[in-house]
């Protein structure tokens, strides 16, 4: 599966910084410092509802990581799915009517269209599910060869207690757990389960749903933690830098393949850092596909919004925090863009070297956005009042923003 085009990320003089970054693990901040090429994982979409305002917010706060770190001059070696076969891309599929291939082909497709508009840098090793199929199949025989895991009526389930280290990510009790479970596509409730929290790693076919050869685990399809590990672990290895993905990921989906890999392995941690991005919300509830309180970066930008002002939208709130989406919110975004661009516009300005350092320890401080576009905010207002006389200023804010923030001006 082909990725999007990338743009150009501009070199700006002097180096970044290390970043420090929220772990969900530890629950505390923490300096990351990867060898010369940074390694990160970020859990894609299931491809339907396309691209909304959650998943822009959650893209866009990893695209900072890579930026930060290609300011440091690391390579990022990025790698994100697609979970192009899953119940609820079937379930789309069958209420409206159309083959679920098509559905998830056409979402995807749409999907890199937003991440170009968008300017999200894209991974490196773009893989779906069913392309991942032969080698999650191998991952799920060991496991169950090992003793991590156990067949049930024909499917197979992970056993939770073959990982010492299971529950570290989220750091969440037995009950709290079963309940997300239940709510996040488990089946606590299952009868025959070793433990309730057991998750399946191989789904045994089902009558008018699609199934793949197995091997010695029968004709099925793959669980939705085991997708992610497998193609972690091909790609990036045990111990990359980051896991990230939207904070409904934490549990069960990277406490589990966080379990998953430590157990086929041997080796602890699966990350070394868990990082995840906060809900944005419409109407005063979570953006949600089930609610269907969806605002889409297509339908923005068919309605004529500059994707740049949908970016400013998303960087004005912390990529940790739960926030709402209002018309509000992008009004402000659309004015702060247009100031922008007419500072940067003149010919000369205020010097710009101290906001380059400015943006670079704001990112570099949990990707402190808001922090950032308020620094550039200060420097188009002194543009406006003031003016300056420095004809490098106004290239080097542009090239800033490009590099730092992914806003082209």
């Amino acid at each position: 599966m082909h990725a999007w085009p990338a743009s150009e990320v501009p070199a700006l003089p002097g180096k970044g910084r290390d970043l420090r970054i929220h772990d969900t693990a530890t629950g505390g901040r923490i300096t990351l410092d990867p060898g010369p090429v940074a390694r990160i994982y970020v859990c894609g979409i299931t491809p339907y509802d396309a691209t909304h305002m959650g998943h822009a917010a959650t893209y866009n706060a990893f695209d900072l990581v890579q930026r930060v770190w290609l300011d440091t001059k690391r390579q990022v070696h990025y790698v994100q799915n697609v979970t192009d076969v899953d119940d609820p891309l079937l379930e789309r599929a069958v209420r409206d009517g159309e083959d679920w291939t098509a559905l998830a082909e056409r979402e995807t497709a749409l999907f890199r269209e937003d991440m170009t508009a968008l300017r999200m840098l894209p991974p490196k090793h773009y893989i779906g599910a069913v392309e991942a199929i032969p080698g999650i199949v191998p991952l799920v025989e060991r496991l169950r060869d090992a003793g991590a895991a156990y067949e049930l009526e024909g499917d197979v389930y992970f056993s939770v207690e073959a990982d010492p280290h299971f529950g570290e990510v989220s750091g969440l009790d037995a009950e709290a757990m079963r309940l997300l479970s239940a709510e996040r596509g488990g089946d606590p409730e299952r009868p025959g389960k070793k433990n309730p929290l057991d998750p399946m790693l191989w789904m045994a076919a089902r009558a008018g749903e699609p199934s793949w050869d197995g091997g010695s685990l029968g004709a099925g399809r793959p669980g939705w933690h085991i997708e992610c590990v497998a193609i972690a672990l091909d790609h990036l290895g045990m111990g990359f830098d980051v896991q990230g993905g939207g904070s409904d990921l934490a549990f069960p989906h990277h406490e589990m393949g966080a379990s998953h890999a430590q157990a086929l392995t041997g080796e602890h941690p699966f990350a070394r850092a868990y990082v995840h991005a906060g809900m944005v919300g419409l109407d005063g509830e979570k953006m949600s596909k089930s609610r269907g309180n969806l605002v889409f970066v297509s339908t923005l930008r068919r309605e004529g919004v500059d994707p740049a002002a949908i970016r400013l939208a998303l960087l004005s709130h912390h990529y940790r925090s739960d926030w709402e989406w209002t018309d509000q919110v992008l009004a402000d975004a659309v004015a702060r863009l247009g100031r922008w661009r007419a500072a940067v516009s003149r010919p000369d300005g205020p010097s710009a070297d101290a906001l380059v350092e400015e943006v670079r320890e704001a990112l570099a401080d949990d990707l402190d956005a808001a922090t950032a576009l308020a620094a550039v905010d200060r420097w188009a207002e002194r543009q406006h009042s003031e003016g300056g006389t420095d004809e490098g200023a106004p290239g080097l804010v542009s090239r800033t923003v490009d590099a730092l923030l992914g806003v082209a001006l």
